[in-house]
């Protein structure tokens, strides 16, 4: 049974939760989400396995997910970077959002969403049970793409999406 912190609206650690209990109740939690881009400027993108408990087949960033209990942001962002898709690489946390959407199967992702950014231009070895199919896109791509077809990204990559793309115009 895992586990996410349950946050108040400042980060602050409240208590803990079942996730999947939490994703049910709506639950603000601490969450992040990885965006990683080669040195030719392009990000990459996962579609998410279909068997996910939601958005299932959709494209979104690199890796997403919760730190455990007692684990360090980072730490967490590290371990899930290389569970999901089989590397590590620096990373540095860029800003953070929070966010709330509903599924249609009855969950609510209500998260606070550090977002860490880092380079990566090595081979991925994608984990199966989390990753359909992977690539690299140019920013321009995936900004038409999110324009064309909204549908096939999920809710929180096109909140975060231009807030990546504000950080890295501010940091250039």
């Amino acid at each position: 049974m895992t586990e996410v912190i349950l946050v108040d609206e400042n980060d602050r650690a409240i208590g803990t939760m079942e996730k999947m209990e939490a994703h049910r109740r709506g639950i603000l939690h601490r969450a992040f989400s990885i965006f990683i881009f080669n040195h030719a400027g392009q990000m990459l993108l996962q579609q998410r396995a279909a068997e996910k408990y939601h958005s299932g087949n959709l494209w979104t960033n690199a890796c997403c997910s919760h730190p455990l209990p007692g684990e360090d942001n980072m730490e967490a962002a590290h371990r899930r970077l290389h569970e999901e898709l089989g590397f590590d690489t620096a990373l540095k946390h860029a800003f953070h959002f929070t966010y709330k959407t509903e599924f249609s199967n009855g969950l609510t992702e209500h998260e606070f969403d550090h977002v860490y950014i880092g380079y990566y231009d090595g081979m991925i070895n994608a984990l199966p049970s989390e990753v359909k199919a992977h690539c690299f896109m140019t920013m321009d791509d995936i900004r038409d793409e999110l324009h064309k077809r909204p549908a096939l990204y999920t809710d929180w990559f096109r909140i975060a999406f231009p807030l990546v793309v504000q950080f890295n115009e501010r940091s250039a």
